[in-house]
């Protein structure tokens, strides 16, 4: 799904260009089925990625590699049912939730 929707990666240069990643804890809101985690997961610490659709988070769960199961979760949950602790992460990212 990833080349269909961004296949210049252009929306991963304007994250990349807009925030430093590298080494930090990064909330994702919104994240569907990861299609844009992956494209910054591997620079960041850790990833906690959220989204209330729970199919969209199983599929994010199944695809994702094997290299970054460590750092990456993925949670069923919207903006209301999470709970954030303040000051946790670094980078929050939401691309295409608001």
């Amino acid at each position: 799904m990833i080349g269909r929707i961004d296949p210049e990666g252009a929306e991963t240069r304007v994250i990349h260009d807009l925030v430093d990643i590298a080494g930090k804890d990064v909330v994702e809101v919104g994240c569907g089925d990861g299609r844009l985690t992956w494209r910054f997961a591997g620079a960041a610490a850790s990833v906690l990625a959220f989204d209330p659709d729970e199919a969209a988070i199983a599929t994010a769960r199944e695809q994702t590699p094997a290299a970054l199961r460590g750092r990456v979760t993925f949670r069923a949950a919207d903006m209301a049912s999470i709970d954030l602790a303040a000051g946790a992460y670094g980078v929050g990212v939401l691309s295409w939730s608001i």
